[in-house]
């Protein structure tokens, strides 16, 4: 049998398959319905390359893909683009024929395929978002019809939620207090929503051990180390931690070119959601760092200290995040728990203090 690479354009009911042989030919082009598809799947022969975009989906069809045999790789979309043959020209087809093309290179980065398990504990997190953004419109628009009528609430939800329990004290019509009462009930069962979100995540970072290694680390909650243990599990497909910050988005762009280096603002690729957290819990890092003194402060904290002394808010967040990113990716890679002395085993670390060393000597 020859060896054959096969693109698939993911959608809801049509997909779109190519087909190329050893020397990157298209040997047939189809489109099957989505019951069709997975019966076309068991019928190939195992071990054959099915290449997908990493999209919603993928890793459920990538996991068909492995119960029958098959090697699945997932590409992210932007690492498909540019083996499109028409940037202008956009269909199923040539996104078929480029995601097959862009699988046979030999130096193309793919995105691991996620558990069952993993897709569920991160649907709590993405689920719990979407009730956050829903909290902040009802409460937005609790302010805005409040305003009409004259009544301006501060921008706290404690304040909102003191007008709200007292509506009898403004001037306002009888049906707009009722209206305002079911609306105030909705946001209650929103906020509810997100505390049942908190409770479950937590529970799932307290079972897990790499999560309970991973909190050790001051700005990593219970949300951060769940959310960071089911999207990479155990963080072994970046090789070290620098890649997994890169892929995060903490690292500068690069407008590099006759051996002279530009960097540029972050990156901000891959998981937003991660990164948010990170910079966040960098917040955290950095509050507990100013208020601890000097002598009682641990090495990461005398670092945070320095740094504070001379860069800027942004960017200093930015290099506590990227920092916990790496440490949390040898955690994690390396199956090790919080070591805050572990930056003295470093090589280079070591080598300068033999040279200090040599030199008393």
């Amino acid at each position: 049998m020859r060896t054959i690479t096969i693109g698939v354009d993911l959608a809801k009911l049509v997909f779109a398959i190519c087909e190329l042989d050893e020397s990157g030919r298209v040997r047939q082009r189809k489109e099957l319905q989505r019951g069709a598809f997975a019966d076309w799947l068991a019928q190939l022969p195992a071990g054959t390359v099915v290449a997908m975009e990493a999209c919603s989906g993928a890793h459920h069809w990538a996991r068909r893909c492995l119960e029958h045999g098959l090697q699945p790789k997932l590409i992210a979309a932007q690492f498909v683009t540019p083996f499109r043959k028409s940037r202008t020209t956009k269909n199923d087809r040539n996104d078929a024929e480029a995601i097959a093309t862009a699988a046979r290179q030999g130096n193309m980065r793919f995105v691991p395929v996620k558990s069952v398990d993993q897709q569920a504990r991160l649907a709590w997190h993405r689920v719990r978002e979407g009730y956050k953004v829903e909290g902040l419109a009802i409460g937005n628009r609790l302010r805005g019809v409040l305003a009409e009528f004259g009544v301006v609430v501060a921008k706290s939800d404690a304040a909102l939620r003191i007008v709200l329990a007292d509506l009898s004290a403004h001037a306002l019509p009888a049906s707009l207090i009722e209206l305002l009462g079911d609306l105030n009930g909705h946001w209650q069962q929103v906020r509810e929503r997100i505390a049942a979100c908190d409770e479950r995540i937590q529970t799932h970072a307290k079972a897990d051990d790499r999560c309970a290694r991973a909190r050790a680390i001051i700005g990593v909650g219970p949300i951060t180390a769940d959310a960071l243990v089911a999207t990479v599990g155990s963080a072994q497909e970046f090789k070290n931690g620098r890649q997994l910050a890169a892929w995060l988005g903490l690292t500068p762009t690069q407008h590099s070119s006759g051996g002279r280096s530009r960097l540029g603002n972050i990156s901000c690729r891959g998981d937003a959601y991660l990164r948010t957290l990170l910079i966040q819990g960098a917040r955290s890092s950095l509050q507990r760092a100013k208020a601890v003194p000097r002598e009682k402060a641990t090495p990461e904290q005398i670092w945070i200290q320095s740094l504070a002394a001379r860069l800027p808010f942004g960017k200093l967040l930015v290099a506590i995040a990227n920092k916990h990113a790496r440490q949390l990716w040898a955690m994690l890679a390396r199956g090790e728990h919080y070591d805050p002395d572990a930056w003295l085993r470093h090589p280079m670390v070591q080598r300068a203090a033999s040279r200090r060393t040599v030199a008393a000597i």
